[in-house]
């Protein structure tokens, strides 16, 4: 006999219950359609199969237990995300990171994984940081200053056009090795140019693939010969195993590449035109160093201790990919292992 829930006895906007759920898996176990099931329990179509796709054991197999935990595992991590800038301690954690220029996600996941992890009181997720940037009763302490883009509401950006040169003995990005593309194995870095006022100066920037740290090397003049000093001045105190290709963006500035390979034994390889996403850790890493150094900046009045000291900040943030490690200890874990051998 087929239970009917009594809909005008469902509170509008509730959520579902335990024995509801326990009737999903039963009726499902049947073969009724999301409808009928949704139907029966004077639900709409769209929560049922919400409900399923979310809560599924493992992708597969829904089960009412591990679904109504899992409901109770978001349902703790939302209250205690709402609550936790009430928190003083987190609201100084919080705003301390910000400051030092770390992303809302990147601070709830160090939270999460690293410095408070297994402790419910102590975990936010990054909504809810942007919500307590962008509220209107922090509008004005400015808050959105402090974040990578510094956008005074949340929108996305397109990004820039790279120029067509001619680079002898270029080799393409989709003749790369699979150890390359598939990040399985360090040393392999990404490489492009930071330009400053009228273009007159800038920095040449690399970024390893596996690990996130982040190099760069003041550029006197955005030229071949400067660019090629400033990757020989990153790459050659390195051990070859973590030196051993080079993937560049198509700015004229590379047209030396072949120098890194007769130098330093390093291959070159080149993204497609208008691609940068191609050389995406690079990029990223670029838009952190513009951060510190916005567009028109004049690299000339920048101390090489400056540079030095955001190179340093950068690869002591951690890292989403890295399981909120930072690059600097990742890298260190496999620099100590090429000296040892």
């Amino acid at each position: 006999m087929e239970i009917r829930m009594e809909v005008n006895k469902i509170p509008k906007y509730s959520k579902l219950s335990k024995s509801e759920r326990v009737l999903i898996c039963k009726w499902r176990d049947k073969g009724y359609s999301n409808k009928k099931i949704a139907r029966l329990l004077g639900r709409s179509c769209s929560t049922i199969g919400r409900e399923i796709s979310r809560n599924k054991f493992k992708g597969f197999v829904y089960e009412p237990l591990h679904a109504q935990a899992l409901f109770e595992k978001r349902k703790l991590l939302a209250w205690g995300a709402k609550k936790s800038l009430k928190n003083k301690d987190i609201y100084s954690y919080v705003l301390g990171k910000l400051r030092e220029g770390w992303s809302p996600e990147t601070i709830s996941g160090r939270l999460r994984e690293r410095d408070h992890k297994g402790e419910p009181d102590w975990q936010i997720c990054s909504e809810t940081i942007y919500h307590f940037i962008y509220s209107k009763k922090n509008k004005d302490k400015k808050l959105w200053h402090y974040l990578r883009r510094k956008q005074v509401r949340r929108r996305l950006k397109g990004g820039r056009k790279v120029t067509r040169v001619r680079i002898p003995d270029r080799v393409s990005i989709h003749l790369r090795p699979a150890v390359v593309n598939e990040r399985a194995e360090v040393g392999h870095w990404e490489g492009d140019s930071v330009v400053g006022k009228y273009k007159k100066s800038g920095l040449h920037t690399e970024y390893e693939r596996v690990t996130s740290m982040v190099r760069f090397e003041r550029l006197l003049a955005i030229t071949a010969d400067e660019t090629i000093k400033a990757q020989i001045k990153i790459f050659e105190k390195l051990p070859e195993d973590l030196r051993k290709s080079d993937t560049l963006d198509n700015g004229l500035e590379m047209v030396k590449h072949h120098t890194l390979t007769e130098k330093l034994n390093m291959t070159t390889y080149f993204a497609d035109p208008y691609s940068s996403w191609q050389r995406g850790g690079n990029e990223n890493g670029n838009m952190w160093i513009r951060y510190y150094f916005p567009k028109g900046t004049d690299f000339s009045t920048i101390s090489d201790q400056e540079l030095k000291d955001v190179e340093e900040e950068l690869n002591n943030r951690p890292r989403k990919r890295l399981e909120y490690r930072t690059p600097l200890e990742v890298f260190n874990k496999y620099l100590k292992g090429c000296t040892s051998n």
